[in-house]
Order: C-alpha cells, then structure tokens, then sequence
C-alpha cells in the first residue's frame, strides 16, 4: 500500500517530456501518481515514460500530442478516462519554439497565432475537457505554467509574453467559476532552466550568465527540486482552499523585475 502524497490520483502533464514537464512528471511519480506524460516529442516522452515506470514503479503512459490541435488535445483527456477511470490533475505545461527573440513592431500574424495555440487554446482546450471529469467526482487540480515573461513584460517575445498572460485570467476566471465545485485551479511563474529556457540561452549564450546574476538567490530554478515541489502542493489535498492564485517561483526574481534588456534589431 502506497503512502504518497498522490496514491490513485491521475495526471496529466502537456510537455511532460522535457524540462519543467519532466521535472513535475518524476515528483509526481515519487508521490505515487498515474501519469499521462502527454508530449509532442516522441524520444523525449517515451523515454520520460520508461524513466517514471523504472525508477519509481509508476504507472505511466506516453501520448503523442500536439496541444494546438483541439481534436488531440481533447482524445488525450479521453485516453486518461478510458485508461484510470478520470483525471484529477491537469498540468498545463507545453510550450514550443515560435520564433527568435524580435521587437513588436517585426513580430507576424503567424508568431502570435501559434504562441496563442500553444500557450492559451491548448490549455483551454484541456481544462474544457476535464473539467466535467474533476466536477463529477468532486475533485480536480489544474496549474497552468505561465511566465514572469509576461507580468514584467520582457523584450523580445511578445507571442509567449501575450499568451502566458492571457492564460493566467483563463486561470483565475476558471477558479471563480469552478470554486463551489471542488476544482481548483492556480498558475505558477517558474524561473527554472525549462527546456525552453535552455533552448534560448544556446542560442544567446552571452544572457545565460546574465540570467543567474540577475536572480536574488544568484540562480535560475532547478526543475526537479525547486519548480516541482511547489507543483505537488498545488495538485494535493493540502491547495484545497488556495485557487485563483499565482504563485512566483522564481527566487524572488518578481520581487523588483529582471532586468532583461537584450540587443534587438530596431531596424
């Protein structure tokens, strides 16, 4: 018999491949969770897969999905029901490369479209199907990544700064509505070496350095250890009275802003 924080509940983590996703999907699987790891890239999801199965003995499955196609997105929530009988946790995690860092002015109608499919209509799409899941049993727990991006308005990347804020009010409208429901629903502003993050700073080695200087506790977040503990609390019995909420973990990076000025083309 299991003593974990999360025996017999059922998850599903978007982008649990990789990074972030990885990160929560292993604490999850310590924690005696069913797991979903619902992810666009195959390696990464069936190895994250195997890794949860062999480490911690967990029940885990890997599913193709591509979080800006509505249909998959909705089957992936199908595919937990038919597979444990409901889902209690969702995680809306995924994110995937738009474009280079760019000034508003030179961003395109398909930059802001795809960040909005990806960073806002997929969990939309996946908190619209769970939701009569997590109603019906009287339980459910969504945290939705989003980003200090966004709330200090970071140059650069307009299309992921624009949809992590629009789904932070798709949180905080969806903890009003589903409050007398049992389902709580709360975001999370990581500053952590996501894969996202380490995707960017390849490409702009001179602001990795930069990042870690500019974080109070002098580092970026580690996944695993820093991100995904504040991530169990959230989908535990303990957030039953916390929705609504968003919660900086970061180091204390929101604290007063992060300077993030990098050298973009005015021209």
């Amino acid at each position: 018999m299991g003593s974990g924080r999360l025996d017999g509940r059922t998850a599903i983590i978007t982008g649990g491949g990789d990074g972030i996703g990885r990160g929560v999907a292993r604490r999850f699987a310590a924690e005696g969770a069913r797991i979903l790891v619902a992810e666009i890239d195959e390696e990464t999801g069936r190895r994250t897969a195997l890794e949860l199965s062999d480490e911690f003995g967990a029940d885990a499955r890997f599913l193709a999905t591509d979080v800006t196609d509505r249909a998959r997105v909705e089957a992936m929530v199908d595919v937990a029901v038919r597979t444990w009988g409901g889902v209690d946790i969702l995680v809306n995690n995924a994110w995937g490369s738009v474009g280079g860092l760019g000034r508003v002015e030179n961003k395109t109608d398909e930059q802001l479209g795809q960040g909005f499919a990806m960073g806002y209509y997929g969990p939309f799409w996946a908190m619209r199907a769970a939701f009569p899941h997590m109603k019906r049993q009287g339980w459910g727990r969504v945290v939705n990544m989003c980003s200090l991006n966004g709330v200090n308005a970071h140059m650069g990347t307009l299309e992921y700064n624009s949809a992590k804020e629009a789904l932070r009010a798709l949180t905080r409208t969806a903890a009003r509505e589903w409050a007398p429901t049992g389902v709580v629903v709360n975001a999370v502003c990581p500053g952590a070496k996501s894969a996202a993050f380490n995707r960017r700073m390849a490409a702009n080695p001179e602001l990795a350095a930069a990042a870690d200087r500019s974080n109070p506790m002098g580092r970026m977040g580690d996944p695993e250890q820093d991100i995904a503990p504040v991530v169990l609390f959230l989908s535990s019995e303990d957030a039953r009275y916390l929705t609504g909420n968003t919660l900086f973990v970061d180091g204390g990076s929101h604290i007063n802003g992060v300077a993030w000025a990098p050298d973009l083309d005015a021209s």
